[in-house]
């Protein structure tokens, strides 16, 4: 039976278990994902560390395995774009396409206020699960990265 528990300012996770959420999340976002150290600092984010907004830290287990995990970030303009960032999700290689990713999305949509905006690139499969969760695609993302001197 899978179980999903809900981290943030007030709910706050172990050391232990937040360097367990992020190492499962750099080894299961395979390509899609940022280094370790960039995970451990969104979900410091979430947990309202270093003056942040916070955010929500959803987890799911079977038989106390981590087989799923997502790290959302308030984003404080709730008038002008999405007030929280659905910044990492990720489900276990061997548990994938069994209604996890879903689950954990699901109980975020939810329990978190406001609405929810995330990034995804066109050829990654979860794509298809945010469209049946209602996620639409409205704009165009562009950035410009600039080299650090």
């Amino acid at each position: 039976m899978i179980e999903i528990k809900e981290f943030n300012k007030t709910n706050q996770l172990s050391t232990s278990e937040k360097l367990e959420i992020s190492s499962f999340l750099f080894h299961n976002l395979e390509e899609y994902g940022d280094p370790e150290t960039a995970i451990q600092k969104a979900i410091d984010y979430a947990l309202g560390k270093n003056g942040s907004l916070g955010g929500h830290v959803f987890i799911a287990k079977n038989e106390n395995e981590l087989v799923g995990a997502t790290v959302i970030n308030k984003t404080g303009m709730n008038d002008y774009i999405p007030g929280n960032i659905l910044v990492y999700i990720a489900t276990h290689k061997k548990f994938r396409g069994k209604g996890i990713g879903k689950s954990i999305m699901q109980k975020a949509i939810d329990h978190v206020e406001g609405d929810i905006a995330l990034h995804v690139e066109a050829n990654n499969p979860a794509k298809k699960l945010y469209e049946r969760l209602g996620f639409t695609n409205k704009y165009l993302e562009m950035r410009l990265i600039k080299e650090v001197i």
